[in-house]
């Protein structure tokens, strides 16, 4: 019997294993990069001796409270460090931290080494017990170009302008790291060579290889779980097509609208493919569905991060099956039957609005109504920052039928307390609303199509008023009121990009605004009358940053400071993060094409390239690779009145 785990992973999914064995009375360690040095995660495992939590609050709730992020440090065993080579891909160094801290099986979680089998062999050949399928199905599934071999596929070897649009996609890992779709031959070769290096940074291996891209198909995987003993269950379907950089956003359970004979198709090929590898534990056989046909994608050897769906569905722990599968445990001849429907949000620190750009900054609360499951692996007062992925937490909404589940987490999204960085939270109530989601025609594309209606700053007419209020709750106290007229109060605020000045007074009877009537106002609850409706807003503040309901806004001073300008043709960085690259040959003096890349800048795990905005002369260059940057750092200088 299992009586330690260490868990090779970071954030949420180490957070949701540790439920589970705190659950089961397993003991849990941690590692940790100097980063993640008060992470959630970490002050979990070193949490591990408490008395396991109901199952409910497990199953739809954080753990019990942590100590505050800025008191005990994080459990678990340091990796020095911040970037994911230095520490979570360093399979030795996390190997070493399960033999120190006692440890006697080692789970991989998802991402970083979890889908590597040197890895899985040094965990075996220190005596430990590794949580997943042996290393010789690692081996044969987690390049995709093997596992396309053995499915009897095979990669593009010479592409010509015909094959086009094709897909470069990195060997290893997932996440859409490395993935680049082609539409021009002549862009391949830059492509290619972006691939490698995105793919070499998240995965320690820059193998890519190119593959026809097939336009308007939805993304479908078969859960799978096997046994030691030769049982494999398919454990359903699940729709991932909404998708941002190829990276999924909004998942569901079973996938709708595909007919029992292609669902039959689907998980005798996945049930194929695992007994073609000797398969173990967990894993997840991907498809794209285009005019009804299945074509095989890749096979992951890991849990995947919307595993939750599975779980709500058939009322089961994956993670648990994966423990007692790695003890030796049989599994039933036959999974539980299914019920109802359940649907997956990953809420991301990013703006779908700015390119996806990644967010960083403190995030000072983060809750969800009841009723809707939340994983997360950030606590109220952590830092958000830019080594990492930007995903924040899932929230999962299961009911009888796909329309009550879909309304469930729309409407829990849009209560929710999100307060610090900017997220897609108002993109993801919207997509879930939307008519072709809800009537179960997306595919692929569906962001391509619709993410100008989908972006919109949410903006209450309301909030800065509420916000003001709230502020000027207990002001008439000092000084009094006075029985002359006075002048209004003012406050400015910056809602959804946009300056709203609102004004209100001190009253006999308390605060007045024009054109509603104020029930009451306090520093946290302010309710307002228009039209004989009244509506509650709930306020929250800090610093400068103000929260009323779902609507985030910036109290501004009375009086602006002034800002430093910067020159016509200055490129400054979207976000925090670091330069990875540098186009070849790019040096002050050098003439630039407009569109043309200049350099690379990756920020949790994601590369953004920074392009030339005009056609001029590059007059300065401010970084080089490997350097650090803060948001808003001028990067470059283009000025296309230099004479070439």
């Amino acid at each position: 019997m299992i009586s330690s785990i260490l868990v090779a992973n970071r954030g949420e999914i180490a957070c949701r294993v540790f439920r589970t064995c705190r659950e089961a009375g397993i003991r849990t360690v941690a590692v940790h990069s100097d980063a993640d040095e008060n992470a959630l995660h970490g002050r979990e495992a070193h949490a591990a001796g408490r008395a396991p939590a109901p199952a409910r609050a497990a199953r739809h709730a954080p753990a019990p409270p942590p100590p505050p992020p800025g008191g005990a440090p994080s459990g678990g065993v340091a990796l020095p460090g911040a970037t994911p080579a230095q520490t979570y891909l360093r399979g030795d160094l996390v190997v070493k931290a399960a033999l120190s801290a006692g440890a006697d099986a080692v789970h991989p979680g998802y991402g970083f080494l979890s889908e590597n089998a040197d890895f899985a062999r040094a965990v075996l050949d220190a005596g430990l017990v590794w949580i997943g399928p042996p290393p010789e199905a690692i081996e044969a599934m987690a390049s995709k170009t093997r596992a396309k071999k053995l499915m009897g596929l095979a990669p593009l070897v010479e592409v010509t302008a015909g094959d086009l649009p094709v897909l470069v996609k990195a060997a290893a890992g997932g996440g859409g790291r490395g993935m680049r779709i082609v539409r021009e031959l002549a862009a391949l070769e830059t492509e290619l060579e972006a691939a490698r290096a995105e793919a070499l940074s998240a995965f320690g291996d820059g193998e890519v290889f190119v593959e026809p891209y097939v336009e308007g198909g939805r993304h479908v995987e078969v859960q799978i779980l096997a046994d030691t003993h030769g049982t494999v269950w398919a454990l359903g379907t699940r729709d991932c097509s909404l998708q941002r950089r190829h990276q999924k956003v909004i998942e569901e359970a079973p996938a709708p609208g595909l007919g029992q004979p292609l669902t039959d198709t689907l998980y005798d090929l996945s049930v194929r493919a695992a007994r073609a590898v000797d398969y173990v534990g967990a894993g997840t056989v991907e498809f794209l569905i285009a005019d009804g046909t299945a074509h095989f994608l890749e096979m992951n050897t890991r849990l995947q991060v919307e595993h939750p769906v599975t779980e709500a569905v058939f009322g089961i722990d994956l993670v648990a099956l994966q423990i007692r599968v790695a003890e030796g445990a049989a599994l039933d001849d036959a999974p539980p039957p299914a019920r109802g429907h359940a649907v997956e949000a990953r809420l991301y620190a990013e703006d779908p609005a700015a390119v996806w750009a990644p967010q960083t900054g403190t995030l000072h609360r983060l809750a969800v109504p009841d009723g809707v499951r939340l994983d997360s692996g950030y606590g109220d007062g952590d830092r958000i920052g830019v080594h990492y992925d930007p995903m924040l937490a899932k929230a999962v909404a299961h009911a009888p039928t796909r329309a009550q589940a879909l309304r469930t987490l729309a409407g829990a999204l849009e209560r929710a307390d999100i307060h610090g960085p900017v997220t897609n939270r108002d993109l993801l109530v919207r997509s879930l609303r939307h008519p072709e989601f809800a009537e179960g025609r997306m595919d692929t594309g569906f962001y391509d199509r619709h993410l100008a209606v989908l972006t919109p700053p949410a903006a209450d007419p309301y909030a800065p008023l509420a916000a003001a209020l709230a502020d000027a709750h207990g002001r008439s106290r000092f000084g009094g009121w006075r029985n002359l007229p006075s002048q209004p109060q003012t406050r400015r605020y910056l809602m959804a990009g946009q300056e709203h000045e609102v004004r209100y007074r001190h009253t006999r009877e308390g605060l007045a605004a024009e054109g509603v009537r104020v029930v009451s106002a306090d520093a946290a609850l302010v309710v307002l009358e228009a039209d004989g409706v009244r509506e509650r807003f709930r306020v929250a503040r800090h610093g400068d940053q103000v929260y009323v309901n779902s609507t985030a806004l910036t109290a501004l001073p009375r009086f602006p400071e002034p800002t430093a300008g910067h020159a016509p043709g200055s490129l400054l960085a979207p976000m925090p993060g670091t330069v990875v690259r540098v186009a070849e040959g790019l040096a002050e003096g050098v003439r630039v094409e407009a569109g043309r890349p200049l350099l690379w800048l990756e920020a949790m795990k994601m590369e953004h390239r920074i392009s030339a905005p005009a056609g001029g002369t590059l007059t300065a260059l401010h970084v080089v690779p490997g350097q650090q940057v803060e948001m808003g750092a001028l990067l470059a200088v283009v000025d296309d009145d230099v004479p070439g």
